[in-house]
């Protein structure tokens, strides 16, 4: 059964891979994109939480997690995102499918693990039309492409109770960002197409302290820091001149940046700082909360140069956890249903028109037991759900009502180990 739900899961997400446009957000018009740190569902339907490792799930936001591991663990994860952006005066449905994560993660013994994947870092998809009342000058924004990244982790436990670990991420990709300007009774209209491709290294770091509270409890504290991501671009303009009839380009030429000093420039994401704390009984259920901070008015995108946008510092905050009538049980299926449930809200740091865009979701989801042999007995199918909104329809902005749904697969292995006959 497992076997089979692989093979589907791999086809759904190679599709979604190769389909994909990562966003179809108005807001990645702006900075570099949407960041899309989710984790895997197992954290999303937590509201996000980061904090909570184990022996059979990796967690790929928290590397002190690893050193928790005892079986090999494979993961991968899509969603699909149903959207309602309204304005002040007219509404749009729209839909987006993703490949949000793949990745593997085993033990190096009692007391350390690693793992290393890949997933989309941020991503850019939008096409915005721009009428100025009581002007005839008409403008197309449209944008596309994404960052990926490629990690690897390690987790070690160097006290009782303390874990300790350390990412290493490497980001790349292309983001294209382009303007059609047209003036009502004019032949031709006016191009600028620009487009960056981006590279650059990152660290993670993360602490738990997870002693046990009497015989049956866990308290579980958290630290995490994501360094600054100091990101190179390497940006390319072109300008021109189209036939409003045909589309045909007329007079198109590249801009020289270097005379402008942005042919090659730097962007730096702030560092954050998160900290987290949690209770819970062991394989029966958790609560915990986190809280995060993140300088981002040092942020800017000096190649794009947009007017109406600016940063303040972000924060996030969430609350989640789950409860397992009885892992164990021999009957009752539900009784094995990891059942999760949790809220999160983020101050982006980005302000538009002097609005600050904020975003705020309810999680809620299950893990699904699949294992049934010997050599699989913990795999599970991960289902997530999401309701959420960000934006405001104040000052000409738009909001973005939004309903997720998330299926992640882990997939468990007990490697180097003899099966025995009897």
């Amino acid at each position: 059964m497992v076997k089979r739900i692989l093979i589907a899961f791999v086809c759904v997400a190679s599709f979604s891979a190769h389909a994909q446009n990562g966003t179809i957000s108005p807001y990645s018009f702006f900075g570099i994109g949407d960041f899309r740190q989710n984790g895997t569902v197992d954290n999303q339907m937590m509201g996000g939480l980061m904090m909570h490792g184990d022996s059979i799930h990796i967690n790929l936001r928290n590397p002190a997690a690893y050193a928790k591991l005892r079986l090999t663990a494979y993961t991968a994860g899509i969603s699909h995102r149903e959207f309602r952006l309204k304005d002040f005066t007219e509404e749009q449905n729209t839909s987006v499918t993703n490949l949000d994560y793949l990745a593997i993660g085993f033990p190096l013994g009692k007391k350390v693990g690693a793992g290393f994947g890949l997933m989309p870092f941020s991503s850019v998809g939008y096409q915005l039309v721009q009428n100025t009342p009581g002007s005839e000058v008409t403008n197309l924004f449209t944008g596309e492409g994404g960052i990926n990244r490629v990690y690897a982790s390690l987790g070690f436990e160097p006290l009782k109770d303390l874990s300790l670990g350390a990412t290493i991420n490497f980001n790349f990709g292309t983001l294209e960002y382009g303007r059609l300007q047209t003036v009502e009774g004019v032949q031709f209209g006016t191009i600028d197409n620009r487009e960056s491709k981006i590279n650059g290294f990152d660290f993670n770091y993360s602490a738990m302290y997870t002693p046990k509270i009497g015989e049956k409890y866990t308290l579980h504290a958290f630290a995490g820091i994501d360094t600054q991501i100091n990101l190179v671009s390497e940006n390319s303009e072109r300008i021109g001149s189209f036939s409003t009839s045909n589309g045909e380009e007329i007079e198109v030429i590249d801009v020289d940046l270097d005379a402008l000093n942005l042919r090659n420039t730097e962007l730096k994401i702030p560092t954050t700082f998160t900290a987290g704390l949690g209770f819970g009984e062991n394989k029966k259920w958790f609560l915990g909360a986190e809280y995060s901070f993140q300088q981002m008015s040092d942020f800017e995108n000096a190649f794009l140069g947009i007017d109406n946008v600016r940063y303040q510092d972000a924060s996030s905050y969430a609350i989640g956890g789950y409860f397992i009538p009885k892992y164990n049980a021999l009957s009752g299926y539900l009784n094995r249903i990891n059942y999760r449930a949790g809220l999160r809200y983020h101050v982006t740091g980005l302000v538009v028109n002097e609005k600050e865009i904020n975003n705020f979701g309810i999680t809620f989801g299950f893990g699904l037991p699949l294992g049934g042999t010997v050599r699989d007995p913990f795999s599970n199918l991960n289902l997530g759900f999401e309701l959420g909104r960000r934006g405001t329809t104040d000052k000409n902005l738009i909001e973005e009502s939004y309903f997720k749904v998330n299926v992640g697969l882990s997939l468990n292995a007990i490697w180097f180990q003899k099966q025995k006959i009897n």
